[in-house]
């Protein structure tokens, strides 16, 4: 599969326009020990995204409380030869409550020392090629983070850095301390969650519905060559196939609208969804969760898929359920 851009070629070498999420592998969360059937299933997926083109894999220390690593890590071991064929990034800061302890974020040096090592030691390797921060954290201190991330880099632990969740103001204030630049920013965008594009269109109109998305982050990422990465890119299936019978009417027009494109450009209907992401000029890396082996294979026709200006319009519109002003 040929990509038609390389939105990571800033900061690793591999081609992938698509991301393979790993959130739902090790088992589940739960404290079941990891199976056999769960490390089949990992290579399993592994192998179908390769086979796809997509080699950069998206973790998260809190994935499957820790297992989506250990069972990626279960299979580097069973098969170094990977590890040179794919990228690897993950994200720590989110810690759950217990039973004397809140639900928090925490961007403390110990916190962010002792996640990439639990990192590293769950997926087997040396290095990981990128480390996000997950949620920001209001206590944030920006010259403790850089100084944790200096240190990291200089160790040889993470290559990279970038965060997640954060608008610009708040990785402005990071990078004005840290020696190295963010290189990616994953944000929830989607088709079913718009207010990265209502917070620009909308600028300024009366009457319109207040978002919450942080105005000019696309544009601060654009400007400062920061990979944007869009989680829940699939909607959950929402238009792609998903019962949509009880759902609001633009919803389930939109599903329509996609299915008609689908048919139009000859490709699935994920491949419309994903698609409607890649067109923008940010040049958007969609994240994709599902570890089904044909529906990776429908995802990954995105790449073959560049949107009108109309059609992208349409989507927006349908799926926004309300004109522009």
């Amino acid at each position: 599969m040929t990509a038609k851009h390389n939105p990571l070629s800033n900061y690793v070498t591999h081609n992938s326009p698509l991301i393979f999420g790993c959130m739902t592998l090790g088992g589940g969360w739960n404290q079941n020990p990891i199976s056999a059937d769960d490390i089949a299933h990992c290579h399993q997926a592994i192998d179908a995204a390769l086979e796809a083109g997509i080699c950069v894999f998206d973790h998260a220390d809190i994935y499957a409380r820790g297992k989506a690593e250990q069972v990626f890590g279960k299979v580097l071991q069973q098969r170094p030869e990977l590890r040179s064929l794919i990228t690897l990034q993950s994200k720590c800061g989110i810690r759950f409550a217990t039973d004397t302890e809140p639900q928090r974020y925490d961007f403390s040096a110990q916190w962010i020392a002792q996640s990439v090592d639990g990192i590293l030691a769950r997926l087997q390797i040396e290095q990981l090629d990128v480390l996000m921060l997950h949620r920001p954290d209001p206590l944030m201190q920006p010259e403790e983070v850089a100084a944790t991330f200096s240190t990291l880099q200089q160790a040889g632990k993470v290559k990279h850095f970038g965060v997640s969740n954060m608008q610009q103001h708040q990785m402005a204030l990071l990078q004005d301390a840290l020696t190295t630049p963010l290189v990616v920013n994953q944000l929830e965008l989607s088709l079913s969650h718009l207010a990265w594009l209502d917070e620009g269109t909308t600028a300024g109109c009366s009457g319109e519905t207040l978002v919450n998305f942080g105005s000019g982050t696309i544009e601060y990422c654009r400007r400062n060559k920061v990979q944007l990465q869009a989680w829940g890119s699939l909607s959950q299936g929402l238009f792609s196939g998903k019962d949509v019978s009880s759902e609001a009417t633009h919803i389930a027009e939109t599903a329509e609208l996609v299915a008609r494109l689908a048919a139009e450009y000859q490709v699935s209907r994920e491949a419309i969804v994903l698609g409607f992401l890649m067109r923008h000029p940010a040049k958007i890396q969609p994240v994709i969760g599902t570890t089904n082996i044909e529906r990776i294979k429908a995802c990954a026709q995105a790449t073959q898929v560049e949107l009108s200006r109309e059609h992208w319009y349409a989507l927006y519109l349908s799926a926004r359920g309300k004109a522009l002003p």
